[in-house]
C-alpha cells in the first residue's frame, strides 16, 4: 500500500501524535467557538516551544482549563492560578497563564460584540481560506499580513500573548489559511469539505 503523501513539518521524528494532528485537525475550518479558543489558548502556550509538546499535553490541558470554558477561565483567581503553577501536567509559565485567564474576558466581549468569536476571527479574510500552493519546508511563513492586521486589532480588544506568529499559527490550524502542501493528500479532501459547506 502506498503511503500518503504529507506535509514535511508532520513528519520530524515519525510522532503519531503529530500525523494524527496533520491528518485529522489541521486546516479544517472551525466555526466553533469553544474549539477556537482552546486552539487560541494553546497556541499562546506554544510560544517559544513546539506544538509537539503542546500536543503532548493537550487533554491534560482541557482538564486544568475546565474544556476551555471561557465563562470559567475569566473567573480564575489567584488561588487557582497557584493551582496551575503545580501542575506539573501543562506548561507551567504564569505570564501564560494569565494571559489565558485575561484572554478568556476580551473572547467574551467579542462574542457579545460580533455574535461570535467565529465571526470576528474569519471576518479578516472575509469569511474565505487563503489556499497557499507551497511545495516545501522554505515556502512557509511565520506571519502575513492578515495576522500582523488580526494580532493588532486582537490586542486593541485587550488581548495578551497573540502577536502576529501566533496568530498566523492559530490561522493555520483553524483552517482560516489552507498552507497543506500541494502535494498533501489533504489539500485535496479540504478543498472538497470547502465546496461542501458552501
Amino acid at each position: 500500500m502506498k503511503e500518503k503523501n504529507r506535509c514535511p513539518w508532520c513528519l520530524k521524528g515519525n510522532h503519531d501524535i503529530y500525523l494524527r494532528y496533520h491528518d485529522e485537525e489541521w486546516g479544517v475550518p472551525l466555526y466553533d467557538d469553544q474549539l477556537l479558543f482552546e486552539f487560541l489558548v494553546l497556541e499562546s502556550f506554544q510560544a517559544g516551544l513546539s506544538w509537539l509538546t503542546v500536543l503532548r499535553k493537550r487533554e491534560n490541558f482541557r482538564k486544568a482549563f475546565l474544556d476551555f470554558d471561557a465563562t470559567k477561565i475569566s473567573k480564575f483567581k489567584q488561588k487557582k492560578i497557584d493551582s496551575l503553577m503545580k501542575d506539573a501536567e501543562i506548561i507551567r509559565n504564569r505570564l501564560k497563564i494569565e494571559a489565558a485567564i485575561n484572554n478568556a474576558s476580551c473572547f467574551l466581549k467579542i462574542q457579545k460584540e460580533f455574535g461570535s468569536f467565529a465571526k470576528y476571527v474569519w471576518s479578516f479574510t472575509n469569511e474565505k481560506t487563503i489556499v497557499n500552493q507551497f511545495r516545501s519546508l522554505s515556502d512557509y511563513k511565520s506571519r502575513t499580513e492578515v495576522s500582523d492586521a488580526m494580532s493588532e486589532n486582537m490586542g486593541t480588544h485587550g488581548f495578551k500573548f497573540i502577536g502576529s506568529t501566533i496568530c498566523y499559527s492559530f490561522m493555520q490550524a483553524i483552517g482560516i489559511t489552507d498552507d497543506h502542501t500541494a502535494d498533501c493528500f489533504r489539500k485535496r479532501e479540504l478543498a472538497t469539505l470547502r465546496k461542501q459547506r458552501k
